[in-house]
C-alpha cells in the first residue's frame, strides 16, 4: 500500500511530467531516438551505388552474385535509467535535491518512452545494486518505477559506479538507451563505462549542486562528507580556501569532460538551481541536429 503523501507527490509528478511530454519532450524525444539501432532485415542482390560494408561474404561465396544486408530502423527501443542514490544525491544548498531532481527527469523520459512505445527499465545503485527493475512498457509501469525512486530507501551511501556499469554490462543483452545520472563523484569506473559506451547508447545526466563548484562566503562552516560522514570546519571567508575549492572543482570538471569525450559519452549538465528542462531541450534538439545530418 503506498501512503497517501508519497502517492499524491506521484501524481503531481505524473501530471507536471505529462504535460511537458505532450508540449515538449514527446515529439523531440522520439527524434532524438529514432533509429539508434538497427535490427536485420533481410539480404537482397547488390545493385550499382550499395554500401559495400553492407556486403553478406558468407551468403556471397554460396552463390555466383553479391548480396548484400538489409536493415531497418528498430521499432521498438528500450531505455534503462541508471540513478545513484548514493548519499551525495540527498544534497542540497538550494531547494531541491539531486535525487529529487533525477527523479524528474526519470519521469519525463520515461513518459516520452511509452509515449513511443519503447520499454523502460530502472536501476538505482549507491556502491552496490539497490535495485533493477526490468524494462516493460505502460503507463502502470512508469508509475511504478516513479515511485521506486521516491519511496526507496538507500542501503548504503558510498558510491561505486563500477557496480552499476557492470551489471549492466552483464543484464543486458541488447543494444539499449542508457541514461546514467549521477553527481560522478567517484573514480576508476572509465573501463567500466567504456564497456558500457561501446555497446549502448549511453548518456550521463550529470548532477551538480552551485556549491559543489563555487564555496559561499559565509565565514566558519562545517560541511559533512554525505557518503562518509565526514566532518570538518572550513574557513570560507578566506579568499586561499575558496579559490583551492574552486581549482579543484574546476579540475575535476575539466576531467569528466575530457573522459565523456574520448567515450563518446554525451552529457546533460543540470545545475540543481537552474532546474532541467532547458538543459534537457537543447539536449533533444542537438540530438536532432545529428540524427538529421
Amino acid at each position: 500500500m503506498i501512503p497517501k503523501e508519497l502517492f499524491k507527490r506521484i501524481r503531481q509528478i505524473e501530471i507536471r511530467t505529462k504535460g511537458l511530454v505532450s508540449n515538449i519532450f514527446g515529439g523531440e524525444y522520439h527524434s532524438a531516438f529514432k533509429g539508434t539501432g538497427m535490427d536485420f532485415a533481410e539480404v537482397r542482390p547488390y545493385q550499382f551505388g550499395d554500401d559495400v560494408r553492407n556486403i553478406d561474404w558468407n551468403v556471397s561465396a554460396r552463390y555466383p552474385e553479391t548480396f548484400i544486408k538489409v536493415f531497418e530502423e528498430e521499432r521498438e527501443q528500450t531505455v534503462i535509467l541508471a540513478v545513484d542514490v548514493s548519499g551525495s544525491e540527498d544534497f542540497a544548498s538550494a531547494s531541491a535535491f539531486k535525487r529529487e531532481i533525477a527523479a524528474e527527469i526519470c519521469a519525463v523520459v520515461a513518459f516520452s518512452a511509452i509515449q513511443n512505445n519503447d520499454k523502460v527499465g530502472l536501476l538505482l545503485f549507491s556502491d552496490q545494486i539497490e535495485l533493477f527493475v526490468p524494462p516493460k512498457k505502460g503507463r502502470k509501469h512508469v508509475l511504478r518505477l516513479i515511485r521506486d525512486l521516491f519511496a526507496h530507501e538507500q542501503q548504503s551511501t558510498g558510491t561505486d559506479l563500477k557496480v552499476a556499469l557492470n551489471h549492466l554490462v552483464h543484464v543486458l543483452h541488447r543494444r539499449s538507451i542508457v541514461m546514467l545520472m549521477s553527481d560522478f563523484m567517484d573514480e576508476g569506473f572509465e573501463p567500466a563505462l567504456r564497456a558500457v559506451a561501446r555497446r549502448h547508447d549511453t548518456i550521463a545526466v550529470h548532477l551538480a549542486d552551485p556549491v559543489e563548484n563555487e564555496l559561499p562566503e559565509v565565514g566558519l562552516m562545517e560541511v559533512t562528507d554525505a557518503e562518509t560522514g565526514e566532518r570538518m570546519l572550513i574557513d570560507t571567508s578566506d579568499a586561499s580556501v575558496r579559490n583551492l575549492y574552486e581549482q579543484e572543482a574546476r579540475s575535476r570538471e575539466l576531467a569528466l569532460t575530457k573522459m565523456f569525450r574520448r567515450l563518446k559519452v554525451d552529457t546533460i549538465p543540470i545545475i540543481t538551481d537552474e532546474g532541467y528542462v532547458d538543459p534537457l531541450i537543447r539536449f533533444f534538439r542537438q540530438r536532432n541536429r545529428m540524427v538529421r545530418a
